[in-house]
Order: C-alpha cells, then structure tokens, then sequence
C-alpha cells in the first residue's frame, strides 16, 4: 500500500517527505522512485548513511523522535499508512496545525468521546 501510495504521489508531481528510515517509510519511497519522483528523509540521527536506499535527500538531524515535527511542517498534506506511536505524533502534530490528514489502516482518534472526523 505505501509504496502504491510513493507512485501515486510522484506521479502528481508531489515531493516525498518522510521519516527516511525502513518499513513504511522506505516502500513509500521506492514507490516515488519507481516513478523519478522525490524522496526527502528526515532523519532522527546523525549520519545519512543511515536513510534507506530510496531517499535522495537526506536531512540528518540528530533530534531523535523531534524529528517528526520537522517531517509534518514540512508537508502540504500528511498520508499516515498504519504506524506505531510515532504515526500518532505525526497525527497530533498534523491536526493541531491545520495540515490535511489521510489515514489508511491507522490510528483512530477520539476527542471528548467521540470519534474524531479529521482524518480522512
């Protein structure tokens, strides 16, 4: 599904910007990449050797899980593909900021008991 997703977004010409690491992260990339789309890692440590091998930019930044602010302010929209508790942040992050949130096979979320409609 995520690197369905990378190809769907290089193919609009969109710019993908993500965590830079494996898993999700990496199939979305080789998907934009599949396409000549791309790819921006934001990376929690310091050394870009450690981006997977689709990211064509990568940002070393050396504050571990901060990074995930830099990752959301730097979208237009923000496409969350299951996820852990840093998909969550990234959620929170998103929504308190106003930036459009797609979520597939994600996080539900609640706001005072009822299921928040935020994410598409």
């Amino acid at each position: 599904m995520a690197e369905t997703v990378g190809r769907e977004l290089a193919k609009r010409g969109a710019i993908l910007v993500c965590g830079g690491l494996s898993g999700v992260m990496e199939a979305a990339c080789r998907g934009a990449a599949i396409e000549s789309g791309l790819t921006v890692g934001i990376l929690p440590g310091d050394d870009p050797a450690d981006s997977n091998p689709y990211v064509q930019i990568p940002v070393a930044t050396g504050v571990g899980h901060a990074r995930n602010i830099v990752v959301v302010k730097s979208a237009q929209a923000v496409v969350a593909i299951g996820g852990d508790y840093g998909t969550l942040t990234e959620l929170g992050f998103a929504l308190k900021s106003g930036i459009p949130v797609i979520g597939l096979h994600t996080w539900s979320l609640y706001r005072n008991g009822e299921e928040d409609k935020s994410i598409i």
